[in-house]
């Protein structure tokens, strides 16, 4: 009874339809009687069927932004659902920003949630946990949501507005529904009535000004917005239109910025094989300070001081930057961990390849300056060198491996204390110098056929474009095996999931040098603690490891008052003391601890100092000319 019933409802509404659900029934020999069993099953085809003849809606999101008084820091923001089936709607704001590896809260920012349906009688709304809001909308097609964003912080992580321009990093200003990060939805900006230029990444709807399209989530939040009356500096490299949307004042020279970035973004291209966008958009903020950048999908922001453009050394600094983020279209966007995408935006997502991502995006940035002449190859050397001797000289070396840097980025990199220094590295030069040594490796290996841009491109072909996935630790082993061929097992238990000393000479001497560490006498006695700048108070910021402060007891946030029995009121008068002073000998240092005065002896030890020294070698075989010549020239 029930079975007919249902298809005389569905031959009111399309006959068609009845004749083909009523073969499908008898072609699954689906009887009265084990209906109910397959309801599910029914359901599902029905909603397809009638989805792809317009008889069920589909599901529609659209946002406006706004910002009438610019000068509160209040972004405004409707966001209008249609056509969504649920009775309830869970509607949430990221907890991250992708490309910066710390919970920031974003929800803290958000005031005045409201929810109203098509007719704007007002929907009961809550809030359920820290970032999601819940709007009973019982049987309201339509539904409209309007929130504001409270936007003062000036950093490419996150979102700003005053009287001047306003930024919107996505993931710290829209909101998405629980369950369909994947619908498209449509963007329309309405910038303060005295701004007249919206620059983004975003595609343009064309039907209306500033009106733009995106096919799901992760496309909207992943297209940053720089809203103002900012200048628009246009080119093209490799065919491919770039806009620079500068904002602030600097001392740049508009045409030497526009060859300067061709050259680098077509370099870069060489090296990867193809670009995988259609538009690319550098928002740059010119600041009285910098804050450094960060990748998007098709875009990124740099922040710089406004000087910086000059001179060189300044300048080679920000086209380094502007190159490592652009890498970054290939390395994070494209070529990724598995773990980085499709993204978690309620909670971290942990990766043991931060090392990859940032690491290699920094060997590249550098790699490319060197191919392009504004770093000579000997300034490349010798850089690479000081990180060598800074990472060896660092005790957060012997305690933590690049591996879990990365996994532990969430909590630790963005999170420095007074300890950071002893107990953690950073991934990003690891990474950087592992990168080298990799690729060195691979040319030799390969005998100049290989570099280590032909993993990335492989990991492009193989997993991005094919797979359309990321890949795992173990896939990205292979990878590096596979062009290196040779077994990478002692390498990674060593150097990345382990942390020994590097042998740096084994694979510099590849490409024909030699590294010498080189002791230096300890002529200069210290404590082993930093101090805060300036006048004030003489309070420790932190304490190196096995050093005399370390081992006899000066902790970090003690005020040292006297040496020896003297005044001192800034690191200077400690250093004037300890002149005069010997190894060996025993100093009395007064501190105030918590309010209390201990006085600490502290018996002066000489520190191990070193650095790394590269030299070519004198007589070198023709494969190692040649890995030096596919390194270095390529």
């Amino acid at each position: 009874m029930k079975y007919e019933l249902l298809l005389k409802l569905i031959l009111f509404l399309n006959k068609p339809l009845c004749v083909f659900l009523n073969f499908l029934l008898d072609f699954c020999q689906i009887s009265e009687e084990s209906f109910i069993m397959k309801i599910r099953f029914l359901r599902v085809v029905l909603i397809t069927i009638l989805s792809s003849i317009n008889l069920i809606a589909k599901p529609i999101i659209s946002y406006h932004l706004s910002m009438p008084e610019p000068q509160t820091h209040y972004f405004q923001v409707d966001m209008t659902l249609e056509n969504f089936n649920e009775k309830t709607l869970d509607v949430r704001m990221p907890v991250w920003a992708p490309g910066s590896y710390l919970i920031r809260e974003f929800s803290k920012n958000v005031e005045i949630f409201d929810a109203s349906d098509g007719a704007g009688n007002e929907l009961k709304s809550y809030k359920t946990n820290k970032n999601t809001w819940r709007v009973e909308k019982e049987n309201s097609d339509k539904v409209v949501i309007h929130y504001n964003v409270y936007a003062f912080e000036m950093s490419v992580r996150t979102s700003f507005l005053d009287a001047d321009h306003g930024y919107v990093n996505g993931t710290s200003v829209f909101m998405f529904v629980d369950g369909h990060l994947d619908l498209p939805s449509t963007l329309e900006v309405s910038p303060f009535e005295k701004w007249n230029t919206v620059s983004t990444g975003l595609p343009e709807d064309g039907s209306k000004k500033w009106t733009f399209l995106a096919d799901n989530y992760e496309e909207l939040v992943d297209c940053p917005i720089e809203i103002g009356n900012h200048k628009e500096i246009k080119f093209v490299a490799a065919g491919i239109p770039h806009t620079i949307a500068m904002y602030g004042e600097g001392n740049y020279n508009e045409d030497r910025l526009k060859k300067d970035l061709t050259k680098i973004v077509e370099e870069l291209i060489r090296i990867m094989g193809e670009n995988p966008v259609k538009k690319y958009v550098f928002i740059i903020h010119n600041l009285e300070s910098g804050g450094g950048g960060l990748e998007h999908r098709n875009s990124a922001t740099l922040q710089v001081n406004r000087w910086i453009y000059s001179p060189e050394k300044s300048y080679d600094s920000f086209l380094g930057l502007a190159a490592h983020e652009y890498f970054h279209l290939w390395l994070v966007k494209r070529i990724r961990p598995i773990e980085l995408g499709p993204f978690d935006y309620n909670q971290e997502n942990y990766t043991d390849l931060l090392w990859v991502m940032e690491g290699f995006t920094s060997y590249y940035s550098q790699l490319v300056l060197c191919h392009l002449g504004y770093l000579q190859k000997h300034e490349f050397l010798s850089n690479l060198a000081e990180s060598f001797t800074s990472l060896e000289l660092s005790p957060g070396n012997d305690a933590q491996p690049v591996s879990m840097a990365s996994f532990d980025a969430w909590i630790k990199a963005y999170r420095p204390n007074e300890n950071s220094s002893n107990s953690q590295i950073s991934y990003y030069q690891k990474g950087s110098i592992l990168a080298a040594l990799l690729d060195v490796l691979i040319i030799s290996n390969s005998h100049g056929e290989h570099t280590l841009g032909d993993v990335l491109k492989y990991l492009y072909e193989t997993y991005y474009l094919k797979e359309q996935r990321g890949f795992t630790t173990d896939e990205f082993k292979k990878a590096l095996e596979i062009f290196a061929g040779m077994s990478l097992d002692s390498f990674f238990s060593k150097y990345i999931n382990g942390t020994e000393e590097i042998d740096y000479n084994h694979f510099m001497e590849l490409a024909g040098f030699r590294i010498k560490k080189v002791l230096l006498p300890r002529k200069e006695i210290n404590l082993g603690i930093t101090v805060n700048p300036g006048g004030g108070d003489l309070m420790v910021k932190s304490v190196l490891k096995d050093s005399p402060a370390w081992k006899y007891g000066i902790n970090a946030d003690d005020e040292i008052i006297a040496v020896d029995g003297y005044r001192v009121k800034s690191s200077g008068g400690i250093d004037k003391i300890l002149d005069n002073r010997e190894f060996g000998d025993t100093i009395e240092v007064l501190v105030a601890r918590d309010g209390k005065l201990k006085n600490l002896s502290v018996e002066l030890q000489p520190m191990e100092a070193f650095y790394y020294q590269i030299s070519e070698d004198k007589s070198i075989s023709k494969l190692q000319e040649k890995v030096f010549d596919k390194w270095l020239n390529n």
